[in-house]
This record gives C-alpha cells, structure tokens and sequence, in this order.
C-alpha cells in the first residue's frame, strides 16, 4: 500500500481531504487509531477505482479525439474529392455549353444566310414579277391605243426610229459612218414630212448628229489594202542586191622623174605599170554585207509578205501603230537586202513610205443623242393616247 501511495501521491492526497472533510456526525469525540485505518482500508479500493475510471476517460477522450479528427480528415478529403468531381463535371458542361453556344451559332449563321438568299431570292422573282407586269401593262397600253388607231403621221415616228437605232449599229459596231449618215438623213426626213412644230428640238437633235458623223474622216479601207495586195505581190519580182564591198582606197599614180638620182624609184614604178596590165591588186577596209543564200532569200520575201499582210489586218482594225510600224519594218528591210539601183525597188519603196504615212486612226462620236430624244417622243405621244382612252372609257 505504500508503494502504491509512492507512485500515486494525488490520490493519498485526496484520501487525506476525505479524511479530513468527513468527520463522524453521530459522535464528537476523535476515533481511535484502528478506526481510522479501518476507514482508510474502506475507501482505498473506492479512490483506486475512480482513478483507473479517470486514466480510461482520458484514453476515451483521447481515442475519441484521434477518431474525430480522423473522421474529419476523411469527410475533407471526401468533400475535397467531391469538390473535385463536381469541379470536373462543371468543367465538362461549360465544355459543352460552348460547343453547343457554337454548334448553335454556326446554325443560326447558315440559317441566316439561307434566309437571305431565300429573301433575295423571293426579291428577284417579285422584281420580275413586277417587271413582267409592267410590260404587259405597256403591251396592253399599245393594244388600246391600236384598237383607237393611230394617226397615219406616227407612223412617220416609227420608221425614223427605226431608222435611227439602225444608224447607231452601222455606227458603233460596223464602223460604217457613210451608211450612218444616210440613214440619219433619211430619218430627219421623215419627222420633216409631219410638219410638226413640236418636234423642232428634236430636228435640232438630228442635225447635231449629222454634223458630227460628215466631220469624221472617212477612210477608203478597201482602196488602201487593195494597194497593201499589189505591194505585196510585187515582193517577188523584186532583185537581191549583189556583195556589198566597201570603198576601195584611192592611190595616187606615181610618175617618172627625170632626174638620175630617183632611178630606183622609177624603176619601181615602170615596172609596177607594166604589172598592173596583168594583175592588179586592191585592198579595203571595212564590215562586206555578203549574198544571202536561196533559203534566206525565200524567207525574207515572206517575211515582207506577213508584215504587209500585218497591215492590211491593221488597216480593218483601225490600229495605226500597228500599220505604220509593220510597213517601216517592211521599207527597211527591202532597203537593206534589195537593190536598191534598181527603178522596181525604189518604186516599192517609195509606195510603203507613202501608205505608211496614212492615217487609218479615226474618233467616232461616243453616242447619238437623236436615239434617246426620239425614244422619249414616242413614248410621250403613246401615253397621251393612253390616256385619252381611258378617259373616253370613263365618261362611257
């Protein structure tokens, strides 16, 4: 029991303060000694076993502690992982929002487009639509001013503006600016013969055409490639020229002296003389242009010949760099490889210079303001009818 009290000192001490705080009520007077021990024997086993309850209750708190931090643990780590996964799956549906944000972007983008063109397309059709009605209101317009009848003076109008669209192609597509006038002359008098007044302007519109159309230069296309084709049959008539040599140096002729001392120089040129009734030797300097070979001579001519034809095609073209660079080229290369002594080649020659100052370039007035005016006359004039008949079919 004293060891026990060694090791324990707490309880012993507590055992004293129970000693001390009970006190017997029943008796006032002190116990005796064995009394006492009987008493410390009774409530040694009592404080023995409220300690062993305290040391089990500080494991249990300890033990509960242990386990509720390790539960702790867990439920973080399980809540850190469910964080985790809800994280991972927010994740995929923002993925998945976006593709579908996109997906259907791209929808509303084709949808979109297909709805314009289906709006553009209906929009064309209706313009046709529109278009189509139009000219069948116009249509029915001309019926029932037809069914009216016309004056026998409109259709005067008719033909100059018939005449005058006519004009306005042999103008600008065929080139042909002698039937322009013509038909511009024969238009005006037609509108002369209404003897309208009103059409004055329109005369005035005319006559401004015509003046521009006897302004521009008439060229004769067929006369001048006619003359191209005779030149160019002439090219095989025409002679070669021979090797051109250079000049040979002048020599001066030496004379006898009489004088003795000069014996060896007059011997020289005695005998020198007297050579050359044999042999005679020349020399030259300078570039020898030889002959050219049957080959070459063949296909020089040809080549006259293309660069001529060149120049007819030019000529129908209107292009006149093209026709004056074709035949300078034709004239140097006759000048340079024909004989040029010869009377045949020096009248080729002189005709290419000719034709190649030609002028073949010619400014054609941009457009016929007569077609638009008398354009406007008509239509005036047949809505007028128009108009008056419906106004007749209203007052019926």
């Amino acid at each position: 029991m004293t060891d026990k009290n060694k090791e324990n000192p707490v309880p012993e001490e507590k055992t004293q303060k129970v000693e001390i705080e009970q006190p017997n009520s029943d008796s006032q007077e002190p116990k005796s000694e064995a009394e006492v021990e009987s008493t410390k024997m009774e409530k040694q086993p009592k404080v023995e076993f409220e300690e062993k309850q305290g040391k089990r209750g500080v494991k249990l708190g300890t033990i509960a502690i242990i386990i509720a931090l390790l539960m702790g643990g867990g439920a973080t780590y399980q809540i850190q992982q469910q964080n985790q996964n809800y994280q991972a799956q927010i994740d995929a549906l923002t993925q998945q929002l976006q593709a579908n944000n996109s997906q259907m972007a791209s929808k509303l983008d084709s949808v979109s487009k297909e709805t314009i063109s289906k709006a553009e397309q209906s929009t064309h059709k209706a313009e046709t639509l529109i278009e189509q009605q139009e000219k069948s209101i116009q249509s029915l317009q001309l019926a029932i001013s037809e069914l009216k009848g016309r004056r026998p003076n409109d259709w005067l109008l008719a033909e100059a503006d018939y005449l005058v669209k006519l004009a306005g192609r042999k103008l600008f597509l065929e080139k042909d600016v002698v039937s322009a006038t013509l038909l511009m002359e024969s238009a005006d008098q037609r509108i002369a013969t209404l003897n309208d007044p009103s059409l004055m302007p329109l005369r005035q519109t005319m006559a401004d055409d015509i003046t521009k159309l006897k302004s521009v230069d008439i060229i004769d296309k067929d006369g001048l490639v006619l003359r191209l084709i005779a030149l160019q049959k002439q090219v095989d008539e025409l002679p070669l020229a021979n090797a051109i040599l250079p000049d040979a140096p002048v020599e001066e002729k030496k004379e006898v002296s009489g004088d003795i001392v000069d014996w060896q120089d007059n011997l020289m040129t005695s005998l020198k003389d007297f050579s050359e009734h044999f042999i005679t030797f020349r020399t030259r300097d300078g570039n020898v242009i030889p002959l050219l070979s049957p080959e070459q001579h063949f296909y020089l001519k040809e080549n006259i010949k293309g660069k001529i034809n060149t120049a007819i095609q030019a000529v129908y073209k209107e292009q006149g760099e093209i026709y004056q660079h074709s035949l300078d080229i034709a004239e140097e290369w006759t000048m340079s490889f024909f004989d040029s002594n010869d009377s045949k080649v020096v009248k080729f020659n002189q005709s290419l210079d000719a034709l190649s100052k030609q002028n073949i370039a010619v400014e054609y007035p941009v457009s016929l303001a007569t077609h638009k005016q008398l354009s406007d006359v008509i239509s005036e004039r047949l809505r007028r009818n128009v108009t008056s008949v419906i106004q007749e079919g209203d007052a019926k």
